[in-house]
């Protein structure tokens, strides 16, 4: 995964949309993470709307390094979670 700043995000845009199509993009502002920048297709197995690729473990890591992986793995769990109420319709 690269990081690039919101400054270079903002000048390289384009190059980035490239990019997410092989792997997540960081974004940092002031030496800190503010986003990332995923492609559609992560995007939409993320919302548990298509089936897994390869490709998911990396952007699954990129959220649990983001958000921290929380007390015994909890941000796995919430997102296991959530996958499963939309599996249930709710």
């Amino acid at each position: 995964m690269i990081t690039v700043t919101s400054v270079e995000a903002q000048n390289r845009f384009g190059q980035l949309l490239d990019t997410v199509q092989r792997e997540p993009v960081t974004i940092t502002r002031h030496g800190r993470t503010a986003a990332f920048i995923v492609s559609s297709e992560a995007y939409q197995m993320l919302l548990g709307r298509l089936p897994e690729s390869p490709n998911m473990a990396a952007y699954l890591d990129a959220i649990t390094a983001f958000r921290g992986s929380g007390k015994q793995g909890a941000t796995a769990d919430l997102l296991a979670d959530r996958a499963a109420e939309r599996a249930r319709g709710e």
